[in-house]
């Protein structure tokens, strides 16, 4: 069987191509470069020249062919682009949800596809089970390092072609094969920024946005004027930092008026929701054909919660138990059983 690996030159992505050569498996190496830099010229350091030097390096070591290939391009155009303009607009995005789906397991895939693979292999944490010949996707068996969230947006004819080697594994058992297999990555730290933004997000979204980015009034949520903010983009749902107020009590961003361009704030218990509603549904094994009571998760590092999901064509209507904070426009709303993913899609608003 050959089998594509998508090689960061990290850590993850290099076992996984290990593991798949010593499995037996024909392997060949992409890296992704997308020829990105900030306004400083500094380079990410996730698909940049060290992640693409780091992984030729694994890829020598292992004897297997390596590509890079500059999907810069796809990248500006479909995740970048929207990344701008949904932070203009009030909301926050999820930019690597948007690259796994049009970017990872879209553009790559299909080129490995022409490679003549017939697999696509990454260095994600988590587990695809087949169950009555359908595909389902689960969480990793390290939960602190599970990465299902980010994977919920696969449908049946992508699980099929993609493999995940570390779904049964723990980091740290991860940086012992590499260390086992002489990787020159075993020790490498973790890149958690996102890979496109290399210095601060506020910097990076000043310069994209340029004179569009407009200062404007910061209200509680009566509608009294208390100060001023210096552009919507450079706020989110939740935000305590940085606001420049002095009230006494803690003060949260409660909502973003992009109409009237007007940051909203209000004390913890006024962001705290229950009811809320998504919208661009995917199920990766089969859509909900009643309501049912999931767990699920609003954003990557929050816990799940029990929630009533009633679906309605491309929407759905969520309704927690137990109210929860911050619950954000443009953050995807994932839906669980036990460890299994059943769906999510974006969340538009807040009820």
């Amino acid at each position: 069987m050959k089998v594509a690996v998508a090689m960061s030159g990290g850590v993850d992505s290099s076992v996984a191509a290990a593991l798949l050569k010593k499995q037996g498996h024909e392997v060949i190496g992409i890296t992704m470069c997308f020829n990105l830099s900030d306004a400083s010229g500094e380079k990410p350091r996730c698909c940049g020249p060290q992640g693409i030097f780091d992984a030729k390096r694994v890829a020598d070591i292992l004897g297997i062919s390596h590509y890079v290939l500059n999907f810069g391009e796809e990248m500006e155009r479909t995740v970048i682009a929207d990344f701008i303009r949904e932070y203009r607009s009030g909301r926050t995005p999820n930019p690597c949800i948007r690259c796994n789906e049009l970017i990872k397991f879209d553009v790559l895939l299909n080129k490995a596809l022409c490679l003549g693979a017939d697999f696509l292999a990454t260095g994600h944490y988590a587990r695809i089970i087949r169950k009555r010949g359908v595909l389902y996707l689960r969480k990793a068996a390290d939960a602190k390092k599970d990465q299902s969230y980010f994977l919920y947006r696969l449908t049946q004819d992508k699980l099929k072609k993609i493999l995940f080697p570390l779904g049964r594994f723990t980091k740290e058992k991860v940086r012992g094969i590499a260390t086992r297999s002489k990787l020159p990555v075993a020790g490498k730290r973790e890149s958690q920024e996102i890979c496109f933004i290399p210095g601060k997000m506020q910097e990076f979204l000043k310069a994209r946005m340029g004179n569009s980015l407009q200062p404007g009034l910061i209200t509680d949520t009566q509608g009294v004027v208390i100060g001023a903010h210096k552009g919507i983009a450079l706020y989110t749902i939740g935000q305590r930092e940085g606001l420049g107020i002095a009230r006494g009590i803690p003060v949260y961003v409660a909502s973003l008026d992009s109409g009237n361009n007007t940051v909203v704030v209000g004390g913890k218990q006024e962001l705290l929701k229950t009811h809320f509603r998504v919208k661009n549904l995917v199920f990766p094994s089969g859509p909900l054909r009643r309501k049912k009571i999931l767990n699920v998760r609003i954003r990557h590092l929050s816990a799940e919660s029990a929630a009533e999901v009633i679906c309605s064509g491309d929407t759905a209507d969520v309704i927690f138990r137990e109210p929860q904070f911050a619950i954000t426009p443009g953050q995807s709303a994932v839906f669980y059983d036990k460890d299994t993913v059943v769906g999510g899609g974006i969340i538009q608003e807040v009820m």
